[in-house]
């Protein structure tokens, strides 16, 4: 069974920085993409960043492009995200989802597993 466990979400201010981290376990299969999510109270889960293991390829919101970095450690089964110069409007929980496959995607639907969230507040 896939389990995700996201770690490294807190409190910054304006133009601070975060790294999450989500460790991955019990994937069978080599070829998959795992990808970055966030919800906000009373608004609709968003993609944020994806990367697939296979061809290593990302893909960006428009919204974080130029202040996120999404990346892997293959040997520690650990994806990435690195949040610079965040901004009031990045707060939200943030998940960790893999799925199957080799194409990289933001549509939450298309992701099977995901983990439990991490809180990231970001403060003017």
């Amino acid at each position: 069974q896939v389990q995700l466990v996201e770690s490294g979400g807190g409190s910054v201010q304006a133009g601070g920085s975060l790294r999450l981290s989500c460790a991955a376990s019990g994937y069978t299969s080599s070829r998959n993409c795992l990808g970055w999510f966030r919800q906000a109270p009373g608004k609709e889960r968003e993609g944020v960043a994806s990367i697939c293991t296979g061809s290593s390829r990302t893909y960006y919101a428009d919204s974080v492009k130029g202040r996120f970095t999404i990346s892997q450690d293959n040997a520690k089964n650990t994806v990435y995200l690195q949040m610079n110069n965040l901004k009031p409007e990045d707060t939200a929980t943030y998940y960790c989802a893999a799925r199957n496959g080799v194409v990289v995607t933001l549509d939450p639907s298309l992701y099977a597993y995901w983990g439990q969230g991490t809180q990231v507040t970001v403060s003017s």
